[in-house]
């Protein structure tokens, strides 16, 4: 098991590296210019060399990466905005609760929805709750998040008045009124429900497949024939294996999540990651969008290997490959 552990913090390593890297070229391919837009478009030639020579853009592009790399390493430091000069670990930190708030709890919002309807479904095939899974699936897949967003917001929020349109409340309480974790839970609910939306439904039908797949299987008819109850049965052999594909799915839309959170807070007026990325990407902020993309990477590679652990745990075989 730590041998498998260490091989995956590895390659982890080898893909931050690569994704930074990635990154930091793309940007320097655009043909804009960072000090142009640092000086304003007023600025005369001598200004805007003084603004590439102070930002530092008169390096070569392998210095500027070397320098960031040091700089993230040794001093843990994203570095200062190109637009506003601001510190940009600052910025991200601030930003960062917000977009977590948002996927995360979907995440678990999504997930205490489809489990218990996939299960149902493939207890009691064509049921009434598997039909509705399965027309649930379809708008799932077919509806844009923007569209579900809209549609949220204007019936839920806006006809029944039963929740807030836009805006992000602190979890830890300060005083104010927008603070605490009633007032967090209450702002968040229709973004988790867009999500959730967009994933319970296909969740739930994967579950269904998987299970009905487990049930099937030969150590489950023997737990079945040796007079193991139900529940037990259920619980120990046919979920520890159904559950498998899920695990792996979680992982990769955790990453998914990051990226359309980027519309979910434009539709919510929330100033998370995505509020922040706009901005930066038009204004070509270099340091700001290598940091969100530094602390995106680093979250889903860290998650990813929690999800590499968890199934190397439920399934053992996977240790060894």
């Amino acid at each position: 098991m730590a041998r498998y552990i260490i091989r995956r913090i590895l390659w982890a390593l080898v893909l931050f590296f690569a994704v930074t890297l990635v990154t930091y070229l793309i940007f320097f391919v655009i043909p804009v210019d960072p000090a142009r837009l640092a000086a304003g478009q007023r600025a005369t030639p001598e200004e805007v060399v003084r603004a590439r020579q102070f930002l530092g853009l008169n390096e070569p592009v392998p210095v500027q990466y070397g320098r960031f790399v040091w700089r993230l390493t040794y001093h843990h430091s994203l570095g200062r905005s190109f637009s506003n000069r601001q510190d940009v670990t600052a910025q991200v930190l601030r930003a960062a609760p917000v977009t977590a708030s948002i996927v995360f709890g979907a995440v678990l919002l999504w997930l205490a929805i489809a489990i218990p309807v996939g299960v149902v479904s493939a207890l009691r095939p064509r049921s009434l709750i598997d039909r509705f899974g399965t027309v649930m699936t379809l708008v799932g897949i077919s509806a844009p998040v923007v569209w579900i967003g809209l549609i949220y917001q204007y019936l839920v929020g806006f006809k029944w008045g039963l929740t807030p349109n836009s805006g992000y409340c602190n979890f830890v309480p300060s005083g104010s009124v927008c603070s605490g974790p009633a007032q967090w839970f209450y702002h968040l609910l229709l973004p988790w429900a867009t999500f959730a939306t967009l994933y319970s439904a296909s969740y739930a039908r994967m579950i269904r497949s998987s299970v009905l797949d487990v049930r099937n299987e030969d150590y489950v008819r023997t737990a079945v024939a040796k007079g193991a109850p139900p529940g037990r049965v259920l619980v120990r052999h046919v979920l520890r294996t159904a559950l498998l594909p899920v695990v792996t799915m979680v992982g990769m839309d955790i990453g998914t999540g990051l990226g359309g959170a980027i519309f979910t807070e434009q539709i919510f007026g929330l100033h998370g990651l995505g509020f922040l990325a706009v901005q930066a990407l038009n204004s070509f902020d270099l340091p700001t969008i290598e940091g969100i993309v530094v602390f995106a990477t680093t979250s889903i590679l860290f998650f990813n290997l929690l999800i590499d652990v968890g199934y190397a745990w439920l399934d053992p075989r996977i240790r060894i490959a």
